[in-house]
C-alpha cells in the first residue's frame, strides 16, 4: 500500500462528504427513515456514502470496500480492505447536536492501520499521516492542500484522577457501573467516533463501550487512537479488538491510554 497516496485521498473524500452532510444539516428539514435494523438513515448518510464509495473505488479498484450503507452486500474474506461509515452519529445529526463524523479507514490483517475522522460541525479533523502517526489538522480544510497539523498523543494518565468519555446517545447503567470502578476526576459525553479522538489527544484517558457497534463505527477512530499511542481491547478478555469479523459486529470494548489500570468486568 502506498500510504503517501492513501492519506490525501482519504482526507479529501472526508472533506467532500462533510460538505454534503453540512449542506443537508443546515437545511430547514430533511427526511429520516429506518433501516431494517431500526437504526435511522438520512439523505446525508446516503449522499456521503456515494461520494466516498465512488472516490475509493476509482482510486483503489483492487481493494475491497465495506460501507455501512451497503452492508447487506458485503462478503469480505480479504485481509486488507477499506471500511467506511459516511455519517457516524446519525442520531446526533438528526438532533442537530453536532457530534457526528465521517469515518474512513484501511484495515490490514485485522488491524486498522490508517484512518481519518472528520467532524464537520465541530470543525475538527484527525487522521493518520503517511507513516502512521496521528495528527489533528487546523482549518480552513482546503481540499487540495492540507493545512497546519499538530501531532497528537495520548495522555500520561493519573489512575487516581482519570478523565473518562462515554457515549452521548447510548450510555446506560452498565456503562456507569463500570466507570464507577475507577477513580474519576471528570467525565464527559460525546457522540460518534469523536470519543476515540478525545482519548488520542489526551482530552480523555478512558472510553468504555458496553453496547452494540459495528466495525465501520470504530475502525477510523481506532486507527487514529493507535497512531497516537493508544489501545483498543475487548471488554471481556482485554485482547486486541480485531477487524474482518463475520458480520462486522464488534464485542464490547475499551479504548484507553497506556498506563490506565484496566478493571475487570
Amino acid at each position: 500500500m502506498n500510504y503517501s497516496a492513501l492519506t490525501p485521498i482519504l482526507r479529501t473524500l472526508a472533506l467532500e462528504a462533510g460538505d454534503k452532510i453540512m449542506e443537508i444539516y443546515n437545511a430547514d428539514d430533511f427526511d429520516v427513515r429506518s433501516k431494517s435494523d431500526d437504526s435511522p438513515v438520512t439523505a446525508a448518510d446516503e449522499a456521503a456514502d456515494a461520494i466516498i464509495s465512488k472516490g475509493l473505488r476509482e482510486a483503489f479498484p483492487d481493494i475491497p470496500l465495506v460501507t455501512e450503507e451497503q452492508a447487506d452486500s458485503h462478503d469480505i474474506s480479504a485481509t486488507t480492505f477499506l471500511i467506511v461509515d459516511p455519517l457516524d452519529g446519525t442520531k446526533e445529526f438528526i438532533k442537530r447536536r453536532g457530534d457526528f463524523t465521517v469515518n474512513i479507514a484501511l484495515v490490514e490483517d485485522g488491524v486498522p492501520t490508517r484512518g481519518v475522522v472528520y467532524a464537520p460541525a465541530r470543525e475538527r479533523m484527525f487522521y493518520t499521516n503517511s507513516v502512521g502517526h496521528s495528527v489533528e489538522e487546523a482549518g480552513p480544510f482546503a481540499k487540495e492542500t492540507a493545512g497546519e497539523t499538530t501531532d497528537i498523543r495520548v495522555s500520561a494518565p493519573d489512575n487516581d484522577a482519570l478523565m473518562v468519555v462515554a457515549s452521548k446517545s447510548h450510555r446506560d447503567q452498565a456503562t456507569d457501573d463500570y466507570i464507577n470502578k475507577y477513580a474519576v476526576r471528570d467525565s464527559r459525553s460525546a457522540g460518534s467516533s469523536l470519543k476515540f479522538c478525545l482519548v488520542a489527544t489526551g482530552e480523555a484517558d478512558l472510553y468504555p463501550r458496553l453496547g452494540r457497534t459495528m466495525e465501520w463505527d470504530t475502525a477510523a477512530g481506532h486507527a487514529v487512537l493507535a497512531g497516537a499511542g493508544g489501545h483498543v481491547v475487548r471488554f471481556d478478555d482485554h485482547s486486541p479488538l480485531a477487524y474482518g469479523k463475520a458480520g462486522f459486529a464488534n464485542p464490547f470494548f475499551i479504548a484507553y491510554a497506556p498506563g490506565v489500570d484496566l478493571k475487570e468486568n
